[in-house]
C-alpha cells in the first residue's frame, strides 16, 4: 500500500490513521480508526464491519487508492445515504482524491453537498443530480424522476453484491445454494495463494547486496589501470515455489466439492498451480481448470472425472500421484495442498508411507479439512490420524473467512 498515501491527510473527526513505510502498515489499526472516522461522521460502522475491512485488506492488500476505496466501500457502507459522507470522509483521509465520483464512473455531486472535498478550479464543475423520490410502495429502493440513472443502478448493484458476499463470509460451504456457491467465485479469485519465494541458481547482479563476483570485479579494474575501484555483486534470484492442490471429490466431501474446485480454478488461474482431484483414482484437471471461465472449466473438470462422488482411497491416490509425478519433479520444493476430510477406505499405512515420501519433497504439505470446524472435532479417521504427523499445517478452510488460514498457511505465514 505504499501508494495509498496513508501518511497524507489526516483530517475527518480527528481519527487518527497510522502511517509507516511499505508493508509495515498496522492493517487493524487502520481499519479500526477509518471505522472511527466514518461513525463520528454520522455513517454507521459497526466494529463487526471494520473487522471485515481489515480481513479483507489482509486476504488482497490494495495498490491503488481506487482499489483501497472499492475495498472499504463494500465492507463499510450499508446504505445509499451513507455515500456522500463514506466519500468525504474517504477523500479527506487517504488524500490526493478530488471527487471519488471521477473515478467511479458516476457524476460529480454538487459542492454544496460535499462540503469535505477540495475542488481544483476548472475541474470539477458542479452538476445537479436528479431528486429522488421513494416508490408508491413504500419500498426501500429508491427510482429518480425521469429515465432510469444507469449510475445509481452501478451503485445499487455494488450495494446488494457487497451485502451478499459479507452474509457469505462466515457460512460454512455445505450450506450454500447454488445461486451462493456462483457468488462466492467473486471471494475465491480475489484471494493471493502465493508461496514462500525460493532461491534460485542463477545470480544476478546487485549494487549493494549478494557476494563479490570475482571474475567480474577484475575485468571491470582493467578500465581503471588493473585497480579494481569498484566490487561487482551478485544475488540469488527468488522464485515463486510451484503450488500443487489435491482435492478430494469423494462421497464424504459431496457438500464441498463445488466450493473448493472453484478455490482450484482461482489457483490455477492466479498462482499457475497444479491441481488434481481423487476418491477411488487420482485425477489431473490442470489443463480443465485452466479456462478463464468457471463454468466452462468447472463442467470440463467434471467431465474428466470418472470417480465423482465415489469411495475414497486416499493413500492409492498418493502413491499415484508420487509415482507419476511427484518424484518427477512436481512436488520437489513445492507447497503441496491437500484438501480431503482424511476418511480412507484402505490401510492407513499406506497413507502413511506416501505422506512421509511425500514430506521428503515437499518444501511445505497444507492440509484443509472442512470437518475440522466441528466443535468437539478430533482427528481419528484412520487416514487424517496416518496423515497428520507430516503436515506442516492443519486448517479447516470451511467458509471463506476460514480460507484466510489457507492464505497464511500456503505463505507460511501462520503462528
Amino acid at each position: 500500500m505504499d501508494d495509498l498515501g496513508v501518511g497524507g491527510h489526516r483530517k475527518a473527526a480527528d481519527a487518527q490513521i497510522p502511517s509507516g513505510e511499505p508493508g509495515t502498515i498496522d492493517v487493524p489499526a487502520l481499519a479500526a480508526a477509518f471505522g472511527r472516522a466514518l461513525r463520528q461522521a454520522g455513517v454507521p460502522v459497526t466494529p463487526e464491519r471494520s473487522a471485515a475491512f481489515a480481513r479483507a485488506l489482509a486476504l488482497r492488500r490494495p495498490r491503488t487508492r481506487t482499489q483501497l476505496y472499492w475495498t472499504a466501500r463494500a465492507a463499510l457502507v450499508s446504505g445509499l445515504d451513507q455515500l456522500s459522507e463514506f466519500d468525504r470522509v474517504f477523500g479527506a483521509i487517504f488524500g490526493g482524491l478530488q471527487d471519488p465520483a471521477a473515478f467511479r464512473g458516476d457524476r460529480p455531486e454538487p459542492a454544496a453537498r460535499r462540503p469535505g472535498l477540495t475542488r481544483s478550479p476548472g475541474t470539477l464543475a458542479p452538476q445537479s443530480q436528479p431528486q429522488r423520490r421513494p416508490p408508491a410502495g413504500g419500498g426501500a429502493q429508491a427510482t429518480l424522476d425521469g429515465p432510469e440513472d444507469p449510475s445509481l443502478a452501478r451503485r445499487e448493484l455494488a450495494l446488494a453484491s457487497a451485502s451478499s458476499l459479507e452474509r457469505l463470509g462466515e457460512r460454512d460451504f455445505a450450506e450454500l445454494d447454488p445461486g451462493e456457491l456462483a457468488a462466492l467465485r467473486q471471494l475465491m479469485h480475489a484471494l493471493s495463494l502465493a508461496p514462500p519465494p525460493r532461491p534460485s541458481r542463477r545470480r544476478r547482479r546487485d549494487r549493494r547486496r549478494g557476494r563479490v563476483d570475482v571474475r567480474a570485479t577484475l575485468r571491470a579494474g582493467v578500465r581503471t589501470g588493473g585497480d579494481p575501484a569498484r566490487a561487482v555483486r551478485r544475488r540469488r534470484v527468488r522464485r515463486p515455489r510451484r503450488l500443487v492442490a489435491l482435492c478430494d471429490v469423494s462421497g464424504s466431501m459431496e457438500p464441498y466439492t463445488r466450493a473448493y474446485l472453484q478455490l482450484l480454478h482461482a489457483a490455477v488461474a492466479g498462482a499457475g498451480a497444479e491441481a488434481f482431484v481423487f476418491a477411488t483414482r487420482l485425477t489431473r484437471v490442470t489443463r480443465a481448470l485452466s479456462r478463464r471461465d468457471a463454468d466452462a472449466a468447472l463442467a470440463r473438470a467434471a467431465e474428466a472425472v470418472r470417480d465423482w462422488s465415489g469411495g475414497t482411497r486416499l493413500g492409492e491416490a498418493l502413491r499415484r500421484f508420487n509415482d507419476d509425478h511427484g518424484r518427477r519433479g512436481m512436488a520437489r520444493g513445492a507447497v503441496v495442498l491437500i484438501i480431503s476430510d482424511g476418511w480412507e477406505r484402505g490401510d492407513p499405512a499406506l497413507v502413511a508411507r506416501e505422506m512421509g515420501r511425500l514430506s521428503r519433497l515437499a518444501h511445505r504439505i497444507v492440509w484443509v479439512n472442512p470437518r475440522r470446524a466441528a466443535p468437539r472435532f478430533e482427528p481419528l479417521s484412520g487416514g487424517m490420524a496416518a496423515a497428520l504427523p507430516f503436515c506442516d499445517a492443519f486448517v479447516s478452510g470451511h467458509s471463506a473467512a476460514a480460507l484466510a488460514e489457507v492464505v497464511d498457511a500456503v505463505g507460511g505465514r501462520e503462528a
